[in-house]
């Protein structure tokens, strides 16, 4: 297993590594994450398995460079992850899909401008953190790359997948990616504490179907998912256990 400081120095701030590394329990946790995340990346580009599930805590997606914690998040798992596949492994083009009910703003600003990462994230703009609006695309040569949707409160299984149909499948088949990334955040599932969807355990099955189709036509299979967020045990239970029995089919 990689050593992840190196790999999350590489990405975060060195103020912002001191800060979190000074957190009792949480610091060192925080790190092991991120290590779980690379370990993965390195099981799954060395075909020793197709794809893997992070039951990792705590989250990333909305870690910056503040010093301190962002929505739960300390350090920016999938964005590290990203790049650890990218260099280590020669894995150039990385799609990054997104469902947590919150908008995945620390993995947009990491890559929006670059043209090797296409992040979609599909999310409640007007929820914490308050980011991610529709027409913030990417810039330069990440134009275009930068995918966000949002999705009104109560929104149901159907509104998610029709985001999905028009916007990520063929944005990602014409990226042609070489290694996938999931965020699964699962407090997109219905009766959440901190989401006010309406999402089955269904909808998780065929995300993670969909996702698993386009590994299996760019990047010979290789899908790497990692928790986010999610705050009904038992809902989260359950829709992991979805996402993880697709995963194993």
């Amino acid at each position: 297993l990689a050593d992840p400081m190196p790999f999350i120095r590489a990405h975060h701030t060195r103020e912002h590594v001191d800060s979190v590394e000074q957190i009792e329990v949480t610091g060192p946790v925080a790190a092991l994450a991120a290590a779980g995340a690379l370990g993965a990346v390195d099981a799954v580009a060395r075909g020793q398995v197709r794809n893997a599930f992070c039951a990792i805590r705590p989250p990333g997606h909305h870690a910056n460079n503040t010093g301190e914690e962002e929505g739960f998040c300390f350090y920016s798992n999938a964005a590290i992850a990203a790049r650890y596949a990218q260099r280590e492994h020669g894995l150039e083009k990385v799609v990054i899909i997104d469902w947590d009910y919150h908008h995945g703003n620390g993995t947009q600003n990491a890559f929006y401008d670059d043209p090797s990462v296409l992040f979609f994230s599909a999310h409640d703009f007007f929820a914490y953190p308050g980011t991610g609006h529709p027409s913030l695309a990417g810039e330069g040569e990440g134009s275009g790359l930068n995918i966000n949707v949002h999705l009104d409160c109560g929104s149901r299984d159907a509104d998610m997948l029709r985001h999905w149909d028009s916007k990520l499948m063929s944005a990602a088949s014409d990226f042609r990616p070489d290694f996938i990334i999931v965020s699964a955040g699962f407090d997109s599932r219905r009766d959440d504490l901190l989401g006010c969807f309406d999402l089955t355990d269904d909808v998780f099955r065929r995300m993670t179907r969909t996702a698993m189709d386009l590994a299996d036509d760019y990047t010979g299979g290789r899908l790497v998912s990692l928790l986010e967020g999610g705050y009904n045990v038992e809902g989260s239970a359950l829709a992991a256990a979805a996402h993880v029995e697709t995963l194993l089919d």
